[in-house]
Order: structure tokens, then C-alpha cells, then sequence
């Protein structure tokens, strides 16, 4: 029954992520932003499609796409512009990530799959930080449809700076033109 009692404390913190605003776009005065359980559940349909388009672990794809923000329920949504370096962003996530998955049975699994996606040394990895850069820039896209006189240009710079996949680089490359 502890475990059971464990798992369900675990799922009312995920749930938290969905009124956790996304940082970047409330620093940027985007009206009414999305959480990051949205942009969780965007990222997780991407690679479930495009997963299954290449010959990787779908199934660990998207695993890594729905808990690769699940430390900001207690670690916050850390940006590059909030002054912390990248080893105590990661050293708070990870420290989060502990505190979330300590006290259920298959927590250790879900740590070892969010260590792998921070560690980006496997290929599922690596398109998981991809899918999550495309979905940002798709997200920037969008808004700045939405809100013209928002300057969301550092989005897409960042993401097209990070995607290196082929059919990602195609897909941001219509994102970032004009025509979408």
C-alpha cells in the first residue's frame, strides 16, 4: 500500500507541471503562456511519430520527452537567463529528480531515464533534446503569429542552432521562414 500511496503523491506533483508557466515565455510578456506539461505533451506526440519513423526505442523516446522537465516541479523552470550556470541548473534537477522518484518502487528506472536524456549518450537522447528544441521553435512560430509585436527571435536562433537532424532541420527550416 506504501507504494501505492508513493505513486500517487508522485503523480500530484507531476500534475503540478500543468500551471507551471514556460519561463521563457512569460519573460517575454507572451499572454497567458503555456505550461510545461503542454509543451511535455507536444514534445511526446513529436516523438511518437517521429520515433517511429527512424530506428530508435519509440517507446523510450517518448518516455524521456514526458519526464525531461518533470524536476522543475520543485526545481523551477530554469532559463539561461536567470544567471545560473548549467552544473547547478543540472545539479538542482537532479536533486529534484531524486526527491520525485525516491519512494516508489520503479522510481530508479525513471531517474536512470532522465540521467540518460541529461547525459545525451544515446540517439534516442539526443532526438529527444532535438524534439524539444522544434517544439520550442514551433511554439515561438506560433506565438509570434498570435502577437506580432513580440520579438521571439532568440527561440528560433537557439533552436536552429541546436537541431542537426535531418528531418528536424527540414521541419525547422519551414518553421523559421516566413511561409508558416
Amino acid at each position: 500500500m506504501k507504494d501505492i500511496s508513493s505513486l500517487l503523491h508522485f503523480f500530484r506533483d507531476a500534475g503540478k507541471l500543468k500551471t507551471l508557466v514556460r519561463a521563457g515565455w512569460a519573460r517575454k510578456g507572451v499572454p497567458a503562456p503555456e505550461s510545461v506539461a503542454e509543451h511535455s505533451f507536444r514534445m511526446a506526440l513529436m516523438a511518437m511519430v517521429l520515433g517511429d519513423r527512424q530506428d530508435l526505442d519509440t517507446l523510450k523516446l517518448v518516455k524521456m520527452c514526458l519526464i525531461h522537465d518533470l524536476p522543475e516541479v520543485i526545481a523551477g523552470d530554469i532559463t539561461p537567463h536567470d544567471g545560473i550556470t548549467p552544473e547547478e541548473k543540472h545539479q538542482r534537477e537532479q536533486a529534484a529528480m531524486e526527491m520525485l522518484t525516491r519512494d516508489f518502487s520503479d522510481g530508479e528506472a525513471y531517474l536512470n531515464l532522465w540521467q540518460e536524456y541529461e547525459a545525451q549518450q544515446t540517439l534516442e537522447a539526443q532526438l529527444a533534446r532535438q524534439i524539444d528544441k522544434l517544439e520550442m521553435a514551433l511554439q515561438a512560430a506560433e506565438y509570434q503569429q498570435q502577437y506580432p509585436d513580440k520579438d521571439l527571435s532568440e527561440f528560433l536562433d537557439s533552436a536552429e542552432a541546436t537541431i542537426t537532424h535531418d528531418d528536424l532541420r527540414a521541419m525547422m527550416e519551414i518553421v523559421a521562414s516566413s511561409e508558416f
